[in-house]
């Protein structure tokens, strides 16, 4: 019996020993933010020391000195285990700044350049009469054209792409929607400009129709389309079934579940994803190049006559190369920021208001 005991006593201790072995003690909160001030400060330093000029290689190399102290530091500290999961962890960070510099880079850059020249007159002004060497000017008729272009074809994509993925979802079996569905696929890789040459093709040729915003339009229809189709299928897909089932239990028709119940739960990613198409044809220049020409005058009619753009009117003014051109580009690219920013504010507006209401 009293050997029993002693057997037992040195398991349990053993047991009680084999936890604290796990977790021989923790890192201080303020460790990454201490290894990262100290891989960035070696980073800089190896960096001078080597002549390195570039600022990517002091980042690159702080990076990797980061992951390397951060893993040495937890294995000497901690364990092995802790240590691998530190450099996880270190490593999604690494990835999430690399990512957020070039981003803040690139609208400190605008922001700071575009601020510049960006007023009330510049908004409400076009070039007319103003050579792109001069001062002045402004990016009025590119706006306008801007918005009318989107506009028209968002009226165009809209409608088809989202009946296209109600089908897909709702009604889509066999070949037919094997083959919709491999077209879309296929249509979402198409470059801008082989839809520019299509329609100018079409258009303009074969139907003999001059440049107009119209026909720019109908080309960024073409690449907003598959967006539109792709976001909204899979915002249909996340409806729940019951609720679909439950309507139908009740003697809905079908159409009227899909138009009364599923559109409206999905509402506000389909509203993410047409802004997110938005945004996709927002920034193309070649079609408007072959199809709508640039103009330096106002231009309110889409159907008729060469309008511009803000994408072809920074393209413009950044290859005149002058100072006041430069001015004009940047100040352009701030408005057309700041003009899909404004379009995805009010689609998030109307997804929350749209979006069906739970009673508590």
């Amino acid at each position: 019996m009293s050997h029993t005991l002693q057997d037992q006593r040195p398991t349990r201790a053993r047991k009680s020993a084999a936890p604290a072995s796990l977790t021989r003690g923790g890192l201080p909160r303020w460790a990454p933010a201490g290894i990262a001030a100290l891989s960035i400060a070696l980073g800089s330093g190896i960096g001078l020391a080597f002549d390195l000029h570039s600022k990517i290689q002091w980042g690159l190399i702080a990076s990797l000195l980061f992951i390397g102290i951060t893993y040495a530091a937890s294995a000497v500290v901690e364990n092995r285990r802790q240590a691998k999961d530190r450099v996880a962890t270190s490593l999604v960070w690494v990835c999430f700044v690399l990512a957020v510099i070039p981003l803040l880079s690139l609208m400190w850059t605008t922001i700071s350049r575009g601020l510049k020249l960006l007023n009330g007159n510049f908004l409400t002004h076009s070039m007319n009469g103003v050579t792109s060497f001069d001062e002045g000017g402004g990016v009025y008729h590119a706006l306008l054209g801007t918005i009318e272009q989107i506009a028209l074809a968002t009226l165009i994509a809209a409608p088809i792409g989202l009946l296209t993925a109600v089908y897909l979802v709702e009604y889509g079996k066999g070949k037919l929607a094997k083959a919709v569905t491999f077209f879309v696929d296929v249509m979402t890789g198409i470059p801008s400009i082989v839809a520019g040459l299509f329609i100018l093709t079409t258009w303009n040729l074969m139907l003999g129709f001059g440049p107009s915003g119209f026909a720019g339009a109908m080309a960024l229809s073409i690449l907003m389309m598959p967006v539109v189709v792709r976001s909204t299928e899979e915002m249909l897909k996340l409806v729940p079934n019951e609720l679909r089932e439950a309507a139908l239990a009740l003697g809905v028709p079908k159409w009227r579940v899909i138009l009364k119940v599923v559109l409206p739960t999905a509402i506000g990613g389909i509203s993410t994803g047409l802004m997110l198409a938005v945004a996709r044809i927002a920034g193309e220049t070649a079609p408007i190049m072959l199809l709508v020409f640039g103009s330096q005058l106002i231009n309110g009619n889409p159907f008729e006559g060469a309008q511009s753009s803000l994408p072809l009117y920074i393209w413009e003014q950044y290859k005149v190369g002058s100072d006041a051109s430069y001015d004009r580009a940047w100040a352009a690219a701030l408005v057309l920021i700041a003009f899909v920013m404004i379009l995805n504010l009010v689609a998030r507006g109307i997804a929350r208001w749209k979006a069906p209401k739970t009673g508590r």
